[in-house]
């Protein structure tokens, strides 16, 4: 087997200890729902650390919240050519709530997987699973 990068896990949602089992089942969009697994079916490793553990995800979902309506509040402005008047607002509401609520799964996914990922100190990476 060859050595799996953690830029490749991080986007893909794998395991931080072993990189090769899968932090969710189901996908990001889709109608089947995604659910954080308990453990890592690769290494067993629990993912949840100890209880209420991903209550911390929300503050990581929040900043990236918060950079992407910061992102599409320049970009609307930008792209609606600096309109900034009382009519305009709305346009930026719309845009911002549309724009949060699609990115909802993908907020709720990464935050996730980056407490897992950089946040942990429990977590670290066993390269024993690298070795045929």
């Amino acid at each position: 087997m060859k050595n799996t990068s953690k830029w490749y896990a991080l986007i893909h949602g794998k395991c931080p200890s072993c990189r090769r089992g899968d932090i969710f089942s189901g996908s990001l969009y889709g109608f089947n729902i995604q659910r954080t697994n308990y453990c890592c079916s690769h290494c067993n490793q629990r993912f949840e650390i100890e209880p209420g553990y991903f209550y911390a995800a929300m503050y990581v979902s929040y900043a990236m919240n918060m950079a992407e309506m910061i992102a599409m509040g320049f970009a609307t402005y930008f792209v609606s050519g600096g309109r900034l008047d009382f009519g305009a607002i709305w346009l930026y509401v719309g845009v911002i709530f549309l724009g949060s609520l699609l990115l909802s799964p993908f907020n709720y996914r990464y935050s996730r997987i980056i407490l897992l990922h950089w946040l942990s100190p429990k977590i670290k990476y066993n390269a024993m699973y690298d070795k045929p």
